[in-house]
């Protein structure tokens, strides 16, 4: 009977401890970040290239509202001066699902010439992105253009594979108070998930060809 309870009380702690602390690294990020998220109209001039992370499509091919505010985030920068290329980086594991392809229509339609546009088809994830802005594309230093929810992890791993950054908030319009609670709630396993991924199993995504961007 006392294996039984100290069993239980094992497993109760245990149970706790897997909960508690994914929180607690994801509330430590926030705060950490905090002092290098801004607003486009506050962004430094120092970042020659933006990366843009994908964030989904819709059925017909075309850009969520997460995806369209980044974006357009985006394009503000590069209307500023404050960047010259547009680093647009999504999944494109398949023929039907073209994510940087949609984000480069939306920001040709927002007046960017297609010369001043990269485009990255294998950020399937937010470490791809990063890893392959560096490895790929030689990025040194960027803005990270993403919403403020995602914006320390993106910062965090661009610090671990070697990308001097600054976040650009992407909230552009109000959402829905489900869609934040799922987004944050998902993005505390995501944040675990990067420091796994940058400092015990660091994997290596799909890569090619070197195609510096400068």
């Amino acid at each position: 009977m006392k294996f039984l309870r100290e069993l239980l009380k094992t497993i109760i702690w245990g149970g706790l401890l897997l909960t508690v602390f994914p929180i607690l690294v994801w509330l430590l990020f926030r705060v950490v970040y905090s002092e290098r998220i801004v607003s486009a109209d506050d962004a430094h001039d120092e970042y020659p290239v933006a990366i843009v992370f994908g964030a989904g499509l819709h059925w017909d091919g075309s850009p969520t509202p997460v995806l369209r505010d980044r974006v357009k985030a985006a394009v503000e920068l590069y209307n500023q001066g404050k960047v010259q290329k547009l680093l647009l980086s999504g999944d494109n594991s398949y023929i039907e699902y073209n994510e940087p392809g949609a984000m480069q229509d939306y920001a040709i339609e927002l007046g960017v010439p297609i010369e001043d546009i990269v485009l990255d088809y294998a950020g399937r994830r937010t470490y791809d992105t990063c890893y392959r802005a560096k490895s790929i594309f030689k990025v040194e230093k960027a803005l990270l253009v993403t919403q403020k929810f995602h914006l320390p992890r993106a910062l965090f791993l661009c610090d671990q594979l070697g990308i001097s950054s600054q976040g650009v908030n992407a909230d552009l319009r109000e959402y829905s108070q489900y869609s934040l609670r799922y987004w944050n709630i998902r993005e505390i396993f995501a944040t675990i998930s990067a420091v796994w991924d940058v400092w015990i199993q660091r994997p290596v995504p799909v890569l090619g060809d070197e195609l510096p961007i400068f």
